[in-house]
């Protein structure tokens, strides 16, 4: 654990303040395909501009840093609550040095912790695995986006879904629509199909964990996360929900086992302001390896 706060420090500054390189080469292409003139060129202006401010100036990308969510792959022995601790101090000091926004209120009082510690905040979900290194992921994930995520429990007559990919598919689309640009779009979408509510919502945001230029090594949904993305951009939503080409930047889908009575498709949408970062530690506690 040497060295780990100043680590964690650092992370969280680079998710708050620099998007990852594949998320700027998908914002700044899907920047060319709009109009002349147009809102959504302008939007997409703006945002580019703000990515480039951020980095430069050290700064959050956006004034809600939103939850933070820690995905921690770890060798056997590893020491969960020693890394819970010092995550929390590193959280604590980063929310005081401003690279994170006082973003934690009591549910029942009302009451901003100051701090961002408080239950629940931060997330940290651990799995253990037998290599001799640490995989250390953070998600920044805003409010505005999380709510206009959303759970399907098919069959569902409303959209004619049935249980399979046709379904999947519009359900996912219908969430779309439901979103409006809502939730700063143009959004990415993590997408699980199956599992029970808890576990389909948590396997849907790790799927944001994944490259935007990956390639899912399941041939049935590779295909449905590019039907989704070219579809989605044909709706006319567009950044902002200003209209114009951009709806979606890009969608990842995953699958878990299920229940026979139970097929739920969990949806979550994530903002243009794509923040994950994270690292590989050696057994050290250095960093070998930046991971975005």
């Amino acid at each position: 654990m040497r060295n780990l706060k100043a680590n964690l420090l650092e992370l969280v500054r680079r998710t708050s303040a620099e998007l990852p390189d594949d998320v700027v080469t998908v914002i700044t292409s899907a920047a060319t395909q709009e109009q002349e003139g147009s809102n959504a060129q302008y939007a997409m202006n703006i945002i580019t501009s703000n990515i480039d401010m951020a980095k430069l100036k050290s700064a959050p990308l956006c004034q809600d840093t939103g939850s933070i969510l820690f995905f921690v792959k770890a060798p056997k022995g590893f020491d969960q609550l020693a890394f819970e601790k010092v995550a929390r101090e590193a959280v604590a000091e980063a929310t005081a040095r401003g690279y994170l926004r006082q973003n934690s209120v009591d549910s029942l009082t009302g009451k901003n912790t100051g701090n961002n510690l408080g239950p629940g905040s931060p997330a940290i979900h651990f799995h253990q695995h037998r290599g001799t290194r640490a995989d250390v992921r953070l998600i920044l994930k805003g409010g505005g986006c999380e709510n206009v995520g959303a759970q399907y429990s098919l069959p569902d007559v409303r959209l004619n879904a049935n249980r399979d990919l046709d379904g999947v598919r519009k359900a996912i689309l219908d969430a779309v629509i439901q979103a409006q640009g809502k939730g700063c779009g143009p959004g990415i979408l993590g997408v699980c199909i199956g599992g029970d509510r808890a576990t389909g919502y948590l396997h849907s945001k790790e799927q944001l964990l994944r490259m935007m230029d990956d390639v899912n090594p399941e041939p049935s949904l590779s295909a449905l996360e590019k039907d989704i993305v070219i579809s989605a951009n044909k709706l006319g939503i567009g950044p902002m929900g200003f209209g114009g080409a951009t709806t979606l930047l890009g969608c990842k889908i995953g699958a878990l086992n299920r229940l026979p009575a139970s097929y739920f498709v969990s949806i979550s949408y994530m903002c243009w302001a794509y923040r994950r970062q994270g690292f590989i530690l050696n057994d050290s506690g250095k960093i070998v390896e930046w991971l975005y």
